[in-house]
């Protein structure tokens, strides 16, 4: 599934957040329209083919703001919000690379 699918899925709202995202939502105070605007800006960051249970991608964005978010979505059958965060930048170099 390419980003632009990702991106259609999440326009025409065909995904669910996992109960997992939304705890790290609230403890991050991340909104759900946060997480829409990154993911239709976004950019595939990381392929996880071998996943737990489903594929699964790293996008990077950013919201109508300004905030950086990476948020991992699961592939199908069913497109997932498995989790989102800032990146950090101890972490990423520009957001888009493991240090």
């Amino acid at each position: 599934m390419s980003i632009a699918e990702i991106q259609d899925e999440i326009q025409k709202g065909e995904y669910r957040i996992s109960e997992h995202a939304i705890k790290r939502m609230i403890q991050r105070s991340i909104e759900r329209f946060e997480i829409t605007e990154a993911i239709l800006s976004g950019e595939t960051i990381e392929e996880c083919p071998k996943d737990k249970y489903f594929p699964s991608r790293l996008i990077y964005g950013k919201t109508k703001a300004g905030r950086k978010l990476h948020v991992q979505v699961s592939l199908p059958p069913n497109l997932v919000i498995v989790t989102t965060y800032e990146p950090k930048i101890s972490e990423w170099i520009n957001c888009r690379i493991r240090r």
